[in-house]
């Protein structure tokens, strides 16, 4: 064992702040990471630097706020300097590996800084494109759209076209647990990025998890009677282009809820599998461990979906750390904290 912690970054996409059971949330059901909550630090007051996707992984990658980077949008990210947080750590004698969506562009398949990455990005429906899909190839399953069915059908829940032992999810826990097994029985301390896409859209749960959260019992949106006044230009253009701009379903609305808080469940549960791989292997306390996500999610709030905004629902992220040695069991803090600060932890 080295006498340096290893460090697991579990990563969703997508996720808001309150989809905590332990945290406040009374209908999710996350009990691995109501575990971490219990065992580790919790930072109610925690946001992205930048509520979208590319933007938000840049940052948090280099350690720098968009002004900096100089990407705000989903574009093209700056060249690779040689100093993010998994390149510092491998000059400092770490083993990094990232399992699952990293959202590197303008290449997809760029390192920056990982010593080796098995790929899994949205959006994809080429056979070949990254490993997960040539995982699918393999299986019979080339014909699924891996992340479930886009366009039109973006914010549609929808049950995932695949079983629960090849879901997305599923295999990023699996291709964690893996690198983990191996990278345990050596002395090299190592850094895990394990990035889910779930629960961004569209919510695609598998069987049975889809009935995990029925749709008539989910509370619904937040929607106060001036929510049209807090509407920025982007909270329309959203709505817009996601095909949600032609009046509210409240059954719809409860019914996204349902899918979304199953996705996340799911996750959970892989959350889990890897946490038992650490016990058995006698490195969870020896383990670094932070959970948190690249931005939130609308789900109806304010009749808006997406993100790209600066209100709670878009910008707010989940972020809990586990490692006994520096962090206190149970403390919940309301300290401001930004995934930026993740570079300088680690």
């Amino acid at each position: 064992m080295s006498d340096r912690p290893n460090i697991l970054l579990l990563f969703t996409d997508m996720q808001r702040a309150d989809t905590i059971g332990a945290l406040g949330n009374p209908v999710i059901k996350t009990p691995q990471l109501d575990r971490l909550v219990a065992e580790g630090t919790s930072f109610t007051n925690a946001f992205t630097p930048s509520p979208v996707c590319v933007s938000a992984r840049c940052c948090m990658q280099y350690g720098l706020y968009p002004q900096h980077t100089g990407l705000y949008k989903n574009g093209r990210m700056m060249e690779d300097n040689g100093a993010s947080f998994p390149a510092l750590l491998g000059r400092e004698g770490y083993r990094s590996h990232s399992v699952g969506k990293c959202h590197f562009t303008p290449d997809r398949d760029a390192l920056r800084g990982f010593q080796t990455r098995l790929t899994q990005e949205e959006n994809i429906s080429h056979p070949d494109a990254d490993d997960y899909c040539r995982f699918l190839k393999e299986g019979g399953y080339d014909y699924v759209e891996p992340q479930g069915t886009r366009g039109e059908m973006y914010y549609i829940p929808q049950v995932s076209h695949l079983p629960a032992e090849v879901h997305p999810s599923q295999w990023v826990g699996d291709r964690s647990i893996e690198f983990i097994e191996e990278a345990c029985c050596e002395s090299q301390p190592w850094m895990l990025f394990s990035s889910f896409i779930h629960p961004h859209p569209p919510f695609a749960p598998p069987k049975p998890w889809h009935k995990l959260y029925r749709a008539p019992l989910m509370p619904l949106p937040k929607v106060p009677p001036d929510a049209e006044a807090l509407h920025t230009w982007v909270n329309r253009f959203q709505n817009r282009y996601k095909y949600r701009d032609q009046g509210i379903d409240q059954n719809l609305m409860r019914l996204i809820k349902a899918y979304y808080y199953a996705t996340i469940s799911f996750v959970d549960f892989q959350v889990g599998r890897i946490l038992q791989v650490l016990e058995e292997r006698g490195q969870l306390d020896n383990t670094l461990i932070a959970f948190t996500s690249d931005h939130g999610e609308f789900l109806g709030d304010y009749n808006c979906f997406g993100k790209r905004s600066m209100h709670d629902a878009a910008s707010r992220v989940p972020l809990l750390v586990r490692y006994p040695e520096r962090f206190e069991p149970g403390v919940v803090c309301a300290r401001a904290a930004n995934l930026v600060d993740l570079f300088p932890t680690f």
